[in-house]
């Protein structure tokens, strides 16, 4: 088999086999490509993960499906990071399509199954934070910056509070580490992107979130007032799936395009399937055009984040080897570590551990995990039935 095609094939599998285990939100995704891609697959090194996060965390859109191409981009190229987005997305937009054509059906209710797998996020994050900080805060200076970015973050929850503190933190990092950046370990990546093409890719991002509006204004055209709603919401959006979904409700809801209780139906499902959150638009597009507005709205709410990632890794891998910008990264994955300690906190803690039984269940979860050595899709399984089991109790 052709070298690409091959290195295609196992991005499409690898991808596809974690768009049908991560559960748990963009943070929990994080620790699911650390554990795979980085640890067991070493396709990337631990600071260049740690890089292409933190740009992540800067841009607008969907940060962990974003991490998920840039590693496909690094592994086979464009195409590559076309494929792992498709592995990693297409899982739950089909469960999402099938659950709006199935509502009206059906009466499918919130289960115990769902709470199994948020104890199993909880259990995911943890392991990546523990992993993450022993590289990223190996001293007293990192450890500090991560534990303002956790304080801040925690007491002041918005997405603005979150990069207010991770410019703080690149401020501090040039100010503490512009001496060190020399003795620190090299990162090595190839995104196989001219500066060109990311040129390309910016200016029909920007040019998008200008014309769609003035199109929708000037024709009664129902795809493309959908294509700017969809579009506008994957542009504007700081802080990942959890942000997007109020931000849906108000731009479809009022408008009519489906009523709250629809809505709130596919809320609840967005929540208990794997994938991004950001799949929630294929609901709301089938729920208004059937499967064909389900793709239609999946294509227009990722576009934005192609866009953007593929614009910026081709200046970013310049950038970062540059000794000032080097030290201002060093504060910033630090701060990384503290939002996601955060957030292991509130939301994923917080919504799924509410009983000593809960906590038993993450402990038994962590250990398959951690010290058994057992497939991430292993431990996600037992934590389903494990919560069906408790349901019972």
């Amino acid at each position: 088999m052709n070298y690409k095609l091959k290195t295609w094939f196992e991005i499409l599998i690898v991808s596809t086999r974690l768009g049908l285990t991560s559960f748990g939100g963009p943070i929990a995704h994080l620790g699911y490509f650390h554990e795979e891609y980085i640890r067991r697959r070493k396709w990337m090194d631990e600071k260049s993960y740690a890089d292409l996060v933190a740009l992540c965390q800067f841009l607008p859109g969907p940060a962990s499906s974003q991490v998920g191409i840039g590693i496909g981009v690094m592994r086979g190229g464009v195409i590559g990071g076309i494929i792992s987005f498709l592995g990693f997305t297409l899982p739950s937009v089909i469960a999402l399509i099938i659950f709006a054509s199935l509502l009206h059906t059906f009466g499918i209710e919130d289960a115990g199954w769902i709470n199994g797998l948020k104890i199993v996020a909880v259990v995911v994050v943890a392991h990546a934070v523990l992993g993450m900080a022993k590289n990223l805060t190996p001293d007293l200076k990192r450890k500090t910056i991560a534990l303002f970015t956790l304080v801040v973050t925690l007491l002041w929850q918005t997405a603005y509070t979150q990069i207010g503190a991770i410019l703080l933190a690149a401020v501090v990092g040039f100010l503490l580490f512009k001496q060190q950046t020399n003795m620190e370990e090299k990162a090595v990546s190839n995104f196989h992107i001219s500066r060109r093409f990311g040129y390309i890719c910016l200016s029909l991002f920007f040019g998008l979130l200008i014309l769609l509006p003035i199109l929708r204004n000037i024709t009664s055209i129902e795809w493309i007032a959908l294509f700017d709603s969809f579009y506008r919401s994957g542009s504007l959006v700081f802080g990942g799936g959890h942000v997007v979904l109020p931000l849906l409700e108000q731009e479809f809801v009022p408008a009519g395009w489906l009523n709250e209780q629809e809505f709130l139906a596919g809320y609840g499902a967005a929540q208990a399937v794997p994938g991004p959150l950001f799949t929630f638009a294929a609901y709301i597009g089938a729920v208004i055009n059937g499967w064909q507005g389900g793709l239609f709205a999946t294509f227009a709410i990722f576009l934005p984040a192609f866009l953007l990632i593929l614009g910026t890794l081709p200046f970013w891998d310049a950038l970062r080897r540059n000794p000032k910008i080097k030290a201002a990264l060093i504060g910033v994955n630090a701060s990384v570590v503290g939002i996601l300690i955060a957030a292991l906190y509130n939301p994923i803690w917080t919504s799924a551990i509410h009983a000593p039984i809960d906590f038993a269940l993450a402990a038994i979860l962590f250990s398959m995990l951690v010290y058994w050595k057992l497939p991430p899709w292993v431990v996600v399984l037992s934590g389903a039935i494990g919560g069906l089991f408790l349901s019972y109790l």
